[in-house]
């Protein structure tokens, strides 16, 4: 997946309702893209395949998480559009359920569509849990999950 280094490297990060995984996911990458000074190459954002939360922003437990690992979550949650399947380079799914409605909405035209799982080793499990309906260790969970893939996907993604 390497890239032309003209034009910036595009990752759309997609879950249910883009207030806790998918946001969490753009804030742990957009950290890690400052970190190795890449901010000028590759570009970042998050979505959901429903719009239940359209316009807010992410949940105030994740964002709580995120913030005491030194994340910062900005984003408003926004619908996953067929113009994002055209636009971003890789689209990264939180789940099987996503990863299915995203090929779906792209007529299974998707190459670029890969599960987070695939950044991960067999440890971890399949489908990141969406940690909305649990307690405050399923937002940790996700963090440790993002926080494992978040090299191995900009290592895919800018060859050396």
């Amino acid at each position: 997946m390497t890239q032309n280094t003209a034009k910036k490297f595009k990752v759309l990060f997609v879950c249910l309702g883009n207030i806790c995984r998918s946001p969490a996911a753009e804030g742990v990458l957009q950290k890690r893209i400052s970190e190795r000074g890449w901010t000028d190459r590759v570009l970042v954002d998050s979505a959901g395949t429903s719009n239940f939360h359209t316009g807010k922003p992410a949940d105030s437990r994740m964002m709580q998480a995120a913030e005491s690992r030194g994340y910062t979550l900005l984003s408003r949650a926004r619908s996953l559009i067929p113009q994002d399947l055209r636009d971003f380079d890789l689209i990264v799914a939180m789940d099987s359920d996503n990863f299915r409605e995203i090929h779906r909405m792209a007529h299974d035209q998707a190459s670029h569509v890969r599960m987070l799982s695939e950044f991960l080793d067999e440890s971890w499990p399949r489908n990141v849990p969406d940690p909305y309906h649990g307690g405050p260790e399923g937002f940790e969970y996700v963090l440790d999950m993002l926080e494992a893939a978040a090299p191995k996907i900009l290592d895919a993604l800018i060859a050396p």
